[in-house]
């Protein structure tokens, strides 16, 4: 049973890296079960928002404020793990399971029922054995969902899951996904797809790091508050 209960607050955060402000003064409510869509163009601050909820980067400014912080799950874009990385698919998906186990407690029958289920989920059982680095982008990224649903998170952050993949992948993210919400996983997926971000059921808008609007997608990514956030002059 989906609720409105919020499960992450962020109160005026600022972050930077280095000298750069990346984002400014973002106040923004992420309610439970659902799925929130962060959307803006390049720079706008997308990945920055996540790294920040994840705790990689710390604000300057301002607090989050997350219900569970002990359970979020982070899925970082298959471009940011290395291709030469020496580890198979099911390893990959395995780890998801050490923020329950720990690394070098054996796993139990539920882990690998886990691991299983979301190899299934992502149609990724029969590369298992075939090592991360020899898969297409697609794979690997299915891999990299699959090792985040593993860990069985209340809070589910993705960067960018399905840029640049097939039709195939695409499908099968988007449906372990949209399981994941019914099963009551509070997904934040950053996209630059405006059709992705209108299925959401809410969103984040933002431009240079400021946030343009929140709310349901019908009204928040109108034509002038898209054109207002990617910079184009409405004519």
């Amino acid at each position: 049973m989906k609720s409105d209960t919020t499960v992450l607050t962020l109160d005026g955060v600022h972050a930077h890296y280095g000298h750069r402000e990346v984002l400014c003064g973002v106040t923004a409510e992420v309610p439970h079960g659902r799925l929130t869509a962060v959307v803006g163009a390049n720079g706008a601050g997308k990945s920055s928002l996540l790294n920040v909820v994840a705790g990689v980067l710390p604000p300057t400014a301002g607090s989050v404020g997350l219900r569970d912080p002990r359970r979020v799950a982070y899925v970082t874009q298959q471009s940011e793990v290395s291709q030469t990385l020496p580890i198979t698919v099911r390893a990959t998906v395995t780890m998801g399971r050490w923020a329950h186990r720990g690394p070098w407690r054996r796993l139990t029958a539920l882990d690998r029922e886990v691991v299983e289920e979301c190899m299934a989920r992502l149609d990724i059982t029969s590369i298992a054995h075939r090592m991360l680095g020899t898969l297409s982008g697609g794979q690997r990224q299915r891999a990299l969902v699959a090792q985040g649903l593993a860990q069985r998170a209340g809070l589910l952050l993705l960067d960018e899951p399905s840029a640049g993949l097939d039709l195939h992948a695409r499908t099968m993210i988007d449906e372990a996904l949209r399981a994941a919400l019914d099963e009551g996983t509070t997904i934040l997926r950053v996209t630059h797809d405006l059709t992705v971000a209108r299925r959401a059921d809410h969103c984040l808008l933002l431009r240079d790091g400021h946030l343009v609007d929140a709310g349901p997608p019908d009204s928040v990514l109108t034509p002038g508050r898209v054109a207002e956030a990617w910079g184009i002059p409405l004519v």
